[in-house]
């Protein structure tokens, strides 16, 4: 990658949208730059010219590269309401066409009981005879017809300039429209197009990057605008984590030059972090040389469109590799990972377990000293009286309750004798979260999920480990470690895969 830009007109380009005093809320998922608000009686005609150019390409044995490009310019143009009409007529129009598979299943069935009825023969001799040609025929035919008339399309367009991109914003524009309408043929559009993205997108056809402040200004504006986890706050941040002690890696496609499709931000540290203010504002940081953890500590993907694609596990066995060959004093390879899910879970539990005590209260049970099969003690003793005691006025609220009104608010963070009562039960609370919860068969949490799958353990959760509205928000400022131990990594992957198992340390356990 050459560069286009010096540091100072870097400084230039992220002024507008830097700011030193502040930590902005994370940027939305990228999409394509909005449009004046179209006047409502152009919008048929614009779809209606990109219906003609998408008809053109698929009516086509080969699709012409100028309606390839037609379609392509078109699409961009649209507004949201023309891209989804243009979606579901690709998926409605150019399905598979089910009239020609019924036929040529009904002359396979006939061809087959015909040869299969003529008493028992040599296998060899059955074999030379014309059903048996004809056979492998319809069958040949039969696989064609099957695949949908939008798959050519697909294709051509991936080996088209600028393709894989359109096709990449054609699928976050699909599961934006199934969010609305989850419509059979909409998501049988989507689950062939993913299954194609995840073959071009195969690790063999990406390169991996080391990005650095020497890089384009034009990348580095990405790195700040597609950062999902820790915004960057200001030009100093950016340049901390990408110069000594740290690390950040892109995987890059050919045919989406100068953009990451996910990166991977790395701190160099002498053991596992506890929080993440002490990786984001270390300085100076550590020598290199005395580095032995590597904390992965941020992973963002920049294409709302490769959602369910998992370019990450890849990319952090990449970098784990390519860390160990480079610094072989790096033993320790972990993460300081958020737990997006586990407020929310959290106050749904409480929220389930108060309406069923009210419930019972209202029909009686309690007096009788029976209880729902559903009712659970989500709270200790202890920690009810702990928090009963932090609090002044409780007017005859259970734990459970006095736990939720806390908790609506991120304000319990700046009183250390709520802080100090709360810590026991959201910390047991969260390895509960992150280790037993789960959604068929496998982590509820998404964070979890994905590091458990590439063959992590949870080593330790830290509390008051993000301490900004976010961090408080989503997780009750907790954070986890997980841990790589290189020597189980396959191991722990593929018994999480075929049976769920989650690995945690001897102190969760």
């Amino acid at each position: 990658m050459t560069r286009s830009h010096t540091p100072k007109s870097l400084a230039v380009l992220l002024r507008a949208r830097m700011h030193p005093d502040s930590i902005p809320s994370p940027p939305p998922a990228p999409s394509p730059p909005a449009s004046p608000e179209p006047d409502p009686s152009a919008r048929p005609a614009a779809a209606s010219s990109v219906r003609h150019w998408l008809h053109a390409s698929i009516g086509a044995a080969s699709p012409p590269p100028a309606a390839l490009e037609c379609f392509s310019d078109g699409y961009r143009s649209l507004d949201r309401g023309g891209r989804h009409e243009i979606l579901r007529s690709l998926a409605t129009d150019y399905d598979v066409p089910r009239a020609r598979v019924r036929d040529l299943m009904r002359q396979y069935v006939s061809v087959s009981a015909t040869g299969e009825g003529g008493g028992e023969q040599p296998g060899a001799e059955r074999e030379e005879g014309g059903a048996a040609s004809a056979l492998y025929r319809m069958e040949r035919g039969l696989r064609d017809a099957l695949r949908p008339k939008y798959a050519g399309f697909l294709e051509a367009m991936n080996a088209q300039p600028g393709g894989l991109k359109l096709l990449a914003v054609i699928r976050a524009d699909l599961l934006a429209l199934l969010g609305e309408e989850n419509a059979p043929v909409l998501r049988a559009l989507d689950g062939y197009l993913k299954e194609k993205l995840v073959t071009w997108l195969s690790p063999a056809a990406l390169a991996l990057h080391q990005i650095t402040w020497d890089d384009p200004a034009s990348l580095l504006e990405k790195i700040v605008a597609y950062e999902a986890v820790h915004p960057i706050r200001n030009l100093i941040d950016l340049k901390r984590r990408l110069g000594v002690g740290r690390r950040c890696f892109g995987y890059f496609h050919p045919a989406i030059p100068g953009e990451p499709l996910i990166f991977i931000e790395v701190a160099l540290l002498k053991d596992m972090a506890t929080s993440i203010q002490e990786v984001l504002l270390d300085v100076p940081p550590i020598a290199e040389c005395e580095a032995k953890c590597a904390l992965f500590y941020s992973i963002s993907s920049t294409q709302p469109g490769l959602s369910g694609i998992n370019l990450g596990k890849f990319l952090l066995k990449r970098v784990i590799d390519m860390l160990r060959k480079d610094m072989p004093s790096v033993q320790i390879f972990a993460t300081l990972s958020p737990i997006p899910g586990f407020m929310q879970w959290l106050l749904a539990k409480l929220a389930s377990q108060i309406k069923l005590a009210e419930t019972e209260m209202q029909e009686g049970n309690l007096i009788e000293g029976a209880s729902s099969t559903f009712r659970e003690s989500i709270l200790f003793p202890e920690e009810e009286k702990m928090i009963h005691s932090a609090i002044d006025q409780i007017n005859g609220k259970q734990g459970i309750e006095l736990l939720q009104d806390i908790l609506k608010s991120s304000q319990w963070v700046k009183s250390d004798k709520l802080s100090a009562a709360l810590k026991s039960p959201l910390m047991r609370l969260c390895t509960r979260y992150l280790t037993r919860e789960k959604i068929r068969g496998k982590a509820l949490d998404a964070v979890a999920n994905f590091h458990l799958q590439n063959g992590a353990m949870v080593e330790r959760l830290n509390w008051m480990a993000d301490q900004s509205e976010k961090g408080i928000e989503q997780s009750g400022g907790i954070m986890v470690n997980y841990l790589y131990r290189l020597e189980n990594i396959e191991e722990y992957a593929s018994s999480y895969s075929a049976t769920g198992i989650i690995r945690t340390s001897p102190s969760l356990s």
